[in-house]
């Protein structure tokens, strides 16, 4: 635990911002404390500042030869010291910061505060302006004089009253100019040069057309020194005229107040200058010096009212100090808060009765939808269950509990294992793991045996349902029932299959047409041949072997028939060519004497292309296709010149074969119906041909099968997936 908190109290210096202030005056004085206490309050609000303030003292005590001793105190006292910033406040302490800077505070950023008489080539001067920023102290002297003058129209002599400390002798110069302006307005008296007792005396003698302007008095002619608050007071107490400062500190203590330099608005905007540097890690050279003095107007109420000022009537923008509250005021804000307590109060409890309103409507919606759902699952033809995550079945509709014959209530907390034979059951519980895994759903197909001997294929549709706070809930399931829909397939597959015999036969009687001729023939000379007495050994083997040429071509025919109708029981690996070849053998006679022409183009390919699917399905769907495009051109009734053309070709995932026929575009109306089961637009067609080779490439062979018309062409596009994505 020890080492814990040593790490701890490391980790915590290490991230800690050192700050030292360094006040030119001493503690008590109102001006510095007051620039203290706000730099304190706003640093307040980050434990990672640590702020150390020391006191140079320079209003008792000053000279080369102190700063010097000051500047080795200081040396000693901080030299296992690591500060990130040093903050100055007033002329003497910023002077010293400069003068000393790379013998105590080499390479830091310094922020200044409540300088006067600020001169910005100073600090290139001493090539301090990379290192220093800050706020400039600026007593607005012709705003006070204007201010004067506005609130005292009679006043005819401003008393103006200074010392010659460095501050003072610093506005004496700037006083200068504003007298000369003014000396056709007023008439001034300016005194920097008497003691304490000649000034009282001369405050006490003044007359009613004067005001006093107390700009400071630290230390009179006779070096006696002064408080800000002693001075101040002696004169407020011989003086029976208004008296105005330019220091927020002299408030309360007899002026009236004035355009006064605030210590506070001095130590907010240094603290947001620290912060910028410490916290936001912004550059010292990045923050403009502020050189507008933040000053502000503020006044004593007591002074006001004691010589009967208006403020308000030349001002909009001011504070005032010492203000009484008045029965009224206190008796109104009574009213207003309670006025706001009882509003707050009124709006808790409409908004507590439109809550419970709410909650009924709600409540009584539930309870609509709760009965709406047990009647919609119900209403489902599907049978549908819901699981927790346990895999507990926790509800189902009336298809389900029908489908294993039991009541709803007693399918509540049963398993897989009572309804699905166990490897069944296993492969249900591995899915619903890997659903809840992945919060997705799933489809997938099985086939349940029940105990009466029946057998449904059954497609079951999974999905994740979540909680009201996220959490998996459990797994949903709709169990859709298609064994129906697998034997009317296969039905209608049958049928399209028994539809495509005519043409077979109508193809073998071609093809044996032309074999029976010759066998005619055949028979025929042999007859003729015995009745002349020139049948030899020679001719009857000749006979003999004609003939039989022709048998075995009339039995090849029968047996490539035979081949066609056996339906595949397994996936094979097979030629396309050999496909063509094959129901070439069939059609093709059909083709010629219908005087049709037909082109096999084996395009961007230079080996054998080979699919992976039911052979014999596969050329029932070219034999359909062909022999569509042969009755479609024969029914035309045309001589002109008609072709089938083929082209094969193949890309990176599919084998791709198109049939074209020029035998007239289909009618766009009813290009979308054209693979639909018993549609036909032949008088005597079933409507089967085409759906069934829909059926054997897109279900059997997992592939794809569409018609499109071009430039009077008709194409049928089908295309395959290479062997290795179908196995």
């Amino acid at each position: 635990m020890k080492i814990f908190l040593v790490l701890f109290i490391l980790l915590s210096s290490t991230y800690a911002k050192e700050v030292l202030l360094l006040h030119s005056y001493h503690k008590g004085y109102t001006w510095s404390d007051d620039i203290s206490d706000t730099i304190e309050k706003n640093f307040k609000q980050y434990d990672n500042i640590e702020l150390t303030t020391v006191y140079m003292d320079t209003k008792r005590v000053a000279g080369p030869i102190y700063l010097d001793n000051l500047a080795s105190l200081y040396k000693e006292q901080f030299q296992k010291r690591k500060f990130d910033l040093i903050i100055a406040s007033d002329n003497n302490a910023f002077e010293f910061a400069i003068r000393y800077h790379h013998y105590l505070f080499k390479d830091l950023p310094i922020l200044f505060a409540g300088i006067n008489n600020f001169d910005k080539s100073f600090l290139y001067e001493n090539n301090m302006q990379k290192y220093m920023t800050g706020v400039v102290e600026q007593v607005d002297l012709e705003k006070n004089f204007k201010l004067i003058l506005q609130l005292h129209p009679k006043m005819k002599n401003l008393l103006i009253l200074n010392d010659k400390s460095k501050t003072g002798l610093a506005l004496k110069r700037d006083l200068r100019k504003i007298i000369r302006k003014y000396k056709n307005k007023i008439n001034v008296e300016y005194i920097d040069n008497m003691d304490i007792k000649k000034i009282k005396d001369k405050v006490k003698n003044l007359k009613k057309d004067t005001v006093i302007l107390f700009v400071l008095l630290f230390k009179d002619k006779k070096g006696k020194y002064f408080t800000y608050k002693k001075g101040l007071k002696q004169i407020r107490k011989n003086s029976k005229v208004p008296i105005y400062g330019l220091w927020d500190f002299y408030m309360g203590n007899g002026i009236v107040g004035g355009l006064l330099t605030s210590a506070v608005s001095q130590g907010d905007e240094v603290s947001d200058m620290a912060i910028d540097i410490l916290i936001n890690k912004k550059s010292i050279q990045d923050i403009p010096i502020l050189e507008k003095s933040p000053n502000r107007y503020i006044f004593d109420y007591n002074e006001l009212k004691r010589f009967n000022i208006n403020v308000s009537a030349f001002l909009d923008d001011y504070s005032i100090i010492n203000e009484p509250i008045t029965i009224y005021k206190e008796y109104t804000k009574f009213v207003i808060l309670s006025i706001i307590s009882i509003l707050i109060l009124t709006i808790i409890v409409v908004s507590m009765r439109a809550n419970i309103q709410r909650r009924k409507v709600l409540e009584k919606d539930l309870q609509n939808i709760v009965r709406f759902d047990k009647v919609l699952l119900n209403t489902i033809p599907s049978a549908l269950y819901y699981k927790n995550t346990d895999g507990k079945l926790i509800g189902c509709n009336q298809a389900f509990a029908d489908l294993f014959g039991m009541d709803k209530k007693d399918v509540v907390g049963k398993t897989a294992h009572n309804f699905f034979p166990y490897d069944v059951a296993k492969k249900n519980e591995e899915n619903d793991q890997k659903l809840f895994k992945t919060r997705g759903r799933d489809t997938y197909e099985l086939t349940i045996h029940f105990s009466n001997s029946s057998m449904k294929h059954i497609i079951l549709n999974k999905a994740v349902f979540l909680n009201t706070d996220g959490s998996i809930g459990g797994i949903v399931c709709v169990m859709d029932d298609i064994t129906e829909r697998l034997q009317q397939k296969q039905f209608l597959i049958q049928q399209g299959k028994l539809a495509e015999m005519g043409d077979m036969i109508a193809a073998i009687a071609h093809q044996w047409n032309e074999p029976l001729v010759e066998l005619s023939a055949q028979v025929q000379d042999i007859q003729t041949s015995y009745l002349l007495d020139e049948l030899g050994g020679v001719e009857m083997n000749t006979f003999v072997n004609d003939s039989m040429v022709q048998i075995k071509y009339m039995s090849k025919t029968l047996s490539d028939f035979r081949n066609f109708l056996k339906p595949s029981t397994k996936r094979t690996l097979f030629s396309i060519k050999k496909s063509f070849d094959e129901i070439f053998e069939i059609v093709g006679k059909q083709l010629f004497y219908s005087n049709i022409n037909t082109e096999i183009n084996y395009i961007n390919t230079d080996s054998e292309l080979l699919l992976y699917g039911y052979e014999n399905e596969f050329k029932q769907v070219l034999l359909n296709l062909i022999n569509n495009s042969k009755t479609k051109i024969v029914d035309k009734k045309s001589n002109d010149k008609f072709k089938i053309t083929i082209n094969i070709k193949a890309n990176d995932k599919y084998n791709i074969i198109e049939i074209i026929d020029n035998g007239g575009e289909i009618d766009k109306k009813i290009m979308h119906s054209i693979f639909e089961p018993y549609f036909t637009t032949k008088k005597e067609g079933t409507g089967f041909g085409l759906y069934m080779a829909k059926v054997i490439i897109e279900d059997k062979m997992l592939g794809y099968i569409n018609v499109h018309n071009e430039n009077g062409l008709v194409v049928f596009t089908i295309k395959i997936p290479h062997i290795i994505g179908n196995k």
